[in-house]
């Protein structure tokens, strides 16, 4: 192709945003991403690559509709195709998914109910034995006579796995730090199959009283429900043997279910949350029982991709508490997180 010219750098306010133009900056997007992949050849030397990155920077906050400041954090994460295949996920809407309350009932036995009702599903996949993919339903899924029995909760596939993770035993005694609505702690419950104690603490009051609906539509009977700012304990309560902090985060890993992250993130707001995400893990750790005969793990996890508040945190950690290392999840998919970023380096797990 020949060489892409690039517009002359201009404001951000006078990018032209009207419906018709989107096609040109589309466009435009994948000839400056081709450019870059091939920089050698195809690119003005004279202007430079940052020339060319600043433009698609400003293009891709025209065109899926970011502000510039929030689309230049997440671009920076990725390589140029891996932004590009970032935003354009974010732009597709994900399935309805359920987990199988296994308290109430099993998969298969849910499944068949709800195909005698007319649900479209099918398992999530080999990796889960209790989620199900709904496709499409005559019926309000989460309305039916399975759902109020509490066979079943709507919960996305991707909350499993901090659970999954975590991997509580029975009869052990387990912390979620910030439980609400209720999902994980109702899968911890099913797992432990009832025994053992959980204690599903969430610092908004408001929040615990759909977590206490759920733990009693699915039937869990082992859970003290707190109302405590996670930076309380252990000094309200210690000793467990794992404790799982589902922190809160910017959401910059579901902005497909929910857009306006795309322009209510501000730089204030990666600085406030990862300073609450440190004090939150290093209570996590200090509520843990070190000498646990079958625990001694903390869960640490976020619905967010950026480093300030997930590589950053956990190294943040293990320097603050060096009795404590990384270990796998035992979850035979996904990427590793990044072990370098910018100028900082992060240990990988043992």
């Amino acid at each position: 192709m020949d060489k892409l010219i690039l517009p002359d750098n201009q404001p951000l306010d006078n990018v032209q945003t009207e419906a018709e133009d989107l096609p040109v900056i589309s466009q435009r997007i994948h000839d400056i991403i081709e450019v870059l992949n091939n920089f050698k050849e195809q690119g003005d030397h004279e202007r430079g690559r940052f020339a060319y990155v600043e433009q698609l920077i400003k293009d891709m906050a025209t065109y899926y509709g970011y502000s510039e400041f929030l689309l230049e954090k997440l671009f920076n994460i990725f390589s140029t195709s891996e932004a590009l295949e970032f935003f354009e996920a974010n732009e597709v809407s994900r399935p309805i998914t359920i987990r199988t309350n296994t308290l109430r009932t099993r998969r298969r036995e849910l499944a068949q109910s709800l195909i005698n009702r007319g649900v479209s599903l099918e398992p999530i996949g080999k990796w889960s034995k209790v989620g199900l993919t709904i496709f499409d339903s005559t019926v309000s899924i989460g309305a039916t006579p399975e759902y109020l029995a509490g066979h079943y909760i709507l919960q996305s596939a991707s909350s499993f796995l901090p659970v999954m993770a975590l991997a509580p035993q029975e009869n052990e005694k387990i912390l979620d730090m910030a439980s609400a609505p209720g999902g994980k702690s109702t899968h911890i419950a099913a797992l432990m199959k009832n025994t053992g104690i959980i204690f599903a603490n969430d610092s908004n009051k408001v929040r615990t009283k759909g977590l206490v609906s759920n733990i009693h539509r699915l039937g869990v009977k082992n859970t003290v429900i707190c109302n405590y700012d996670g930076r309380e304990f252990p000094t309200v309560l210690g000793g467990f043997d794992r404790v799982l902090l589902d922190a809160p985060c910017s959401g910059t890993g579901v902005i497909s279910k929910d857009p306006s992250i795309k322009i209510n993130k501000t730089e204030k707001d990666f600085i406030i949350l990862p300073h609450l995400q440190k004090e939150l893990l290093l209570s996590a750790i200090d509520s843990v029982d070190s000498k646990s005969s079958t625990g001694g793990y903390i869960v640490y996890s976020t619905c967010s991709i950026t480093v300030e508040e997930n590589e950053a945190v956990v190294n943040y950690a293990l320097k603050k508490r060096p009795n404590v290392k990384l270990v796998s999840t035992g979850l035979d998919f996904g990427k590793e997180g990044f072990t370098k970023q910018y100028l900082s380096s992060f240990p990988e797990s043992n």
